[in-house]
């Protein structure tokens, strides 16, 4: 079985930065796409940005040119660069790893979530 676990959330000012970290333990993740997603309150989970295998990327347009996903498949750790923060990034963040590409309502492993909030 696969745990994943993210770790960097916090708060953070309008315009700060903030580094996202989901680590993978049980086994290697080789083969699988992972992805970011979020949550605000009363909201749906929503789509952040998927990194398959091979690592082609894909980001939800309102996080394009500001938030960057990448992974170290030695460390079978994901990451997200947040830069540019804004108070609608307010959220609790999940990683997600699937073999397809996981979706706000598709993935094999699932992580807890850290909390992101963006103070305007």
């Amino acid at each position: 079985q696969v745990q994943l676990k993210e770790s960097g959330g916090g708060l953070v000012q309008a315009g700060g930065s903030l580094r996202l970290s989901c680590a993978a333990s049980g086994r290697t993740l080789s083969g699988y796409a992972m992805g970011w997603f979020r949550r605000a309150p009363g909201k749906e989970r929503e789509f952040v940005a998927t990194i398959t295998w091979n690592g082609a990327s894909s980001y939800a347009d309102s996080v394009k040119g500001r938030f960057s996903i990448s992974r170290d498949k030695a460390r079978n750790t994901l990451y997200l660069q947040m830069n540019s923060l804004k108070p609608e990034d307010t959220a609790v963040y999940y990683c997600a790893a699937d073999l397809g590409v996981p979706s706000s309502r598709r993935g094999e492993f699932w992580g807890q979530g850290t909390q992101v909030t963006v103070s305007s």
